[in-house]
């Protein structure tokens, strides 16, 4: 991965990142933090965070001449500020493509817009693109032309503070953990498939008023918080007995190798990212089937042999997404634009 007489000098990667997300919304800027310190020289790393949300036409504006001005020998753009690269030096920008669930936007000319200002032309903007699936690949290659060796596949890792916390199953009273109250997580479907099964659903995320006032009138045991630290939700993980992201769209699933690391039953949905993440290591169910949702739990819960055989996979599977693997897989392209960059 030498540079070509050049490989004595440092070479300033500069991670994009949009500005902080909303209560109960989940992102995955830890991972770039975490490669942030593991780079070694000569890389070394620099965080440049957006100084307003991605709201509006003239904020935007600014914040992509902002990230303009801020350009180091690598630009990363991560997060949902794709837009960012339209003022980059292309031959030196890499985006990090994390879904495109935005297409699934309501208004039609809402889509147009996304599609032009997140999708086509930050695609034509970029030297390379990664996702965090071959699922996400595959909806972007629909969407846009381009050569695919352009867009390379590299998973999100897990915490390394994530790891088995042995715990006997409550079988008469599970707790089922959901993270995430977005649209797509699927939480009035996942209410109704739970319904007179004896079981405690925690759900960290805040509700929308619709969906708590569903949640109080089904009868269900149930907790909620949201804005949890990164140690609560790790505590969260040890408390539950199984994990559940039956989500109707994912660019990923974190909660899933979350669930296989901590050493818990995982039920997830069999379309999408969700069975590439989840290999044969959780109980995979359709998604808009709440009968299959429900049987899904019920095997989970009563068949201890099933169960156990998927927490001893998922103690596996977690393996693929170790923070040392995708550091390594994100250093590759570093080097490959830094050559292009410092040649």
């Amino acid at each position: 991965m030498a540079l070509t007489n050049k490989s004595d000098q440092q070479i300033a990667v500069h991670f994009f990142h949009r500005k902080a997300s909303a209560f109960g919304a989940f992102s995955v800027e830890f991972i770039y933090n975490t490669i942030r310190e593991r780079l070694l020289p000569p890389l070394f790393g620099k965080k440049v965070t957006a100084r307003f949300p991605s709201q509006g036409l003239w904020r935007r504006v600014y914040i992509a001449l902002a990230a303009a001005s801020q350009q180091g020998h690598v630009n990363h753009i991560t997060g949902d500020v794709h837009f960012l690269s339209l003022f980059m030096r292309k031959r030196k920008t890499l985006l990090t493509i994390l879904d495109i669930g935005f297409l699934n936007h309501p208004s039609k000319l809402a889509r147009a817009v996304l599609r032009f200002f997140w999708l086509t032309l930050p695609v034509l903007r970029c030297q390379l693109l990664t996702t965090i699936s071959q699922a996400t690949k595959d909806e972007v290659l629909k969407q846009v032309r381009c050569n695919p060796d352009k867009i390379r596949v590299v998973y999100v890792p897990i915490d390394d503070a994530y790891a088995p916390q042995p715990k006997e199953f409550n079988a008469a009273k599970p707790v089922i953990l959901q993270i995430g109250c977005a649209p797509n997580k699927n939480i009035a479907r996942l209410i109704e498939a739970l319904q007179g099964i004896p079981c405690h659903l925690d759900i960290v995320g805040k509700l929308s008023t619709e969906l708590e006032n569903k949640l109080k009138s089904s009868g269900m045991s149930y907790s909620i918080s949201w804005n949890l630290s990164a140690a609560q939700m790790r505590e969260k993980y040890a408390a539950c007995d199984i994990v559940t992201l039956i989500s109707t769209y994912e660019g990923f699933g974190m909660p899933i190798v979350e669930g296989n690391a901590v050493g818990r039953a995982v039920i997830t949905g069999n379309i999408l990212s969700m069975p590439e993440v989840a290999a044969d290591a959780a109980c995979l169910v359709d998604p808009y089937d709440i009968a299959d949702m429900r049987n899904g739990f019920v095997r989970l819960i009563e068949n201890s042999a099933y169960r156990e055989q998927l927490i001893n996979r998922g103690l596996v599977n977690r393996e693929r997404f170790t923070i040392e693997k995708i550091t390594q897989d994100h250093v590759q392209l570093y080097y490959e634009l830094a050559r292009r960059s410092l040649s």
